[in-house]
């Protein structure tokens, strides 16, 4: 059995106003780990009225946090930073029993996590507005103010570092929040009233409301007082939030799901790309947007690198997620893991099963797939097309460059790319020519905190990351100032 962490909670309460406090109806639901998929604790399962309650208590406290100086909300954020990372121990075993996380991968989280905060405390400080000056006739500058109430929405996977990506530029741009994590993992986010509490952020300007997304979530988005909704998730979820958001002219920025190709041409570095490509679909379980999940492969490597990659897949370590030994863990819930299961049943009658495809023999309980390849894969399979988001890679076959961004835009996605070949002339032609919001040349997916995360077609709407996160945070005003005499024609004053 998984590890049980010291000081697990049995009950995950909302966070609003500064305090902890059950649903307003009582109500609650169970949460499960994915180890033994029995209950270890139950949470406050939130409705239309707690949401209400939520954003009215940051509603209250706006004006307050959007009126000191960034610089004020930056020394905040940096304690935020500091708090994190004083419970990284912490933190890590309770991404890992909750999520399934391999330890040493949760390990990274909370790093990861409070250098969100400290970027964007840095960016709010040195960020400055536009001026335009026409002549000796006029002046017009940019004030840059914070939407309002912003409405957050995060998902299961790496659930606190991404619950991190979205609270931090939030609060650096002077918004308040209602946060609503995803119901499959919640332990992580009970952590964060006692960080927000020893950062000294006030009372109000970050609220927890936990439930189930077509209650809790549906009610934030429905909510006409939160103008601005940023969510992570599937791309099924996303649309409708979309349409929800219609009503009241939301803003809203939608990170979806991905089906990200990769690129591998005879001439790349093979050891490089192989390295790549089994972590890149095997690490966090596979149950990543950024996956790369489609490896495209130029005919005269296919062979060996398919044999390769299957050899790597079945020495993949599976194991109990608190072993630090474990490469692959147990999927987060029993309905993903029937789900992913199921993709590998329609993939066995589409293609050619070459590694994994069942559960490991000394694994007998829990939420477990051997990493899983399929080889021949025709580009109107099941598992060339959908999203799976677990340890499943389709490797296939292409013949020439046009052939290979052909495949590569094969599907509805556009999240992210990666591209392995000597020659760099052809890797920027292909990044250029294939449909995605981010793409890598000759490498994983390493990512500055400075550049646009997004994708295009149904991975997504919109761009945060950077800058661009302010930019979504906050409302740009311009304001025009005359120089000199107006010299305004004079309608009306004939006579």
């Amino acid at each position: 059995m998984s590890t049980t962490p010291e000081g697990l909670p049995s009950i995950i309460r909302h966070w609003i106003g500064g305090e902890l406090v059950d649903a307003v109806d009582g109500r609650t639901f169970d949460v499960t780990d994915p180890v033994s998929n029995s209950a270890y604790a139950q949470a406050a399962r939130g409705a239309q009225v707690d949401v209400q309650r939520a954003v009215e208590a940051a509603r209250a406290a706006f004006p307050g946090w959007s009126s000191i100086s960034n610089r004020e909300r930056a020394g905040v954020l940096y304690r935020i930073a500091d708090a994190v990372e004083a419970r990284h121990d912490r933190l890590a075993h309770f991404e890992s029993y909750d999520s399934g996380l391999p330890i040493t991968q949760a390990k990274g989280q909370a790093r990861r996590a409070a250098e969100n905060f400290r970027y964007f405390a840095d960016v709010i400080v040195a960020l400055g507005e536009e001026a335009f000056r026409q002549g000796d006739e006029q002046f017009s500058y940019v004030v840059r103010t914070p939407v309002g109430v912003a409405g957050l929405i995060t998902p299961w996977n790496t659930p606190f570092m991404l619950e991190s990506w979205k609270l931090a530029p939030a609060l650096a741009s002077g918004c308040t929040l209602v946060l609503k994590p995803a119901e499959w993992t919640p332990l992580s986010a009970s952590l964060w009233p006692e960080i927000l509490a020893e950062a000294g952020v006030p009372a109000g300007v970050v609220n927890i409301v936990h439930g189930i997304g077509e209650e809790a979530g549906q009610a934030l988005v429905d909510h006409p007082d939160v103008p601005l909704i940023s969510f992570t998730g599937s791309t099924d979820t996303g649309k409708h939030i979309i349409r929800s958001s219609a009503e009241h002219l939301k803003t809203t920025s939608m990170e979806l799901g991905g089906k990200s190709p990769v690129v591998v041409f005879a001439d790349a570095d093979i050891e490089a790309a192989l390295d790549s490509v089994v972590f890149g679909v095997f690490s966090l379980n596979g149950e990543r947007c950024t996956a790369g999940s489609r490896v495209l492969v130029e005919r005269p490597l296919y062979e060996e690198f398919t044999r390769r990659l299957a050899e790597r897949a079945e020495r993949v370590k599976v194991g109990l997620p608190s072993d630090p030994a474990t490469e692959v863990g147990a999927l987060v819930h029993t309905e993903h893991y029937e789900r992913v299961l199921n993709y590998v049943e329609i993939g066995k009658k589409e293609a050619r099963l070459v590694a994994g495809g069942a559960r490991p023999d000394h694994l007998t309980e829990g939420n477990y797939l051997q990493p899983t390849v399929f080889a021949d894969v025709s580009r109107d399979a099941r598992i060339f097309q959908e999203e799976i988001f677990g340890p499943v890679v389709a490797v296939a076959p292409f013949d020439d460059e046009a052939e290979a961004v052909e495949l590569a835009n094969a599907t509805r996605f556009g999240l992210a790319a990666y591209i392995w070949t000597s020659n760099l002339k052809r890797g920027h032609r292909i990044a250029h020519a294939v449909e995605s919001g981010m793409l890598w040349i000759n490498s994983h997916n390493v990512r500055d905190l400075r550049t646009p995360f997004g994708g295009v077609k149904a991975s997504g709407v919109g761009r945060e990351g950077g800058a661009h996160s302010i930019d979504f945070y906050t409302e740009s005003k311009i304001v025009h100032v005359a120089l000199g005499d107006v010299h305004t024609p004079r309608f009306g004053a004939a006579r």
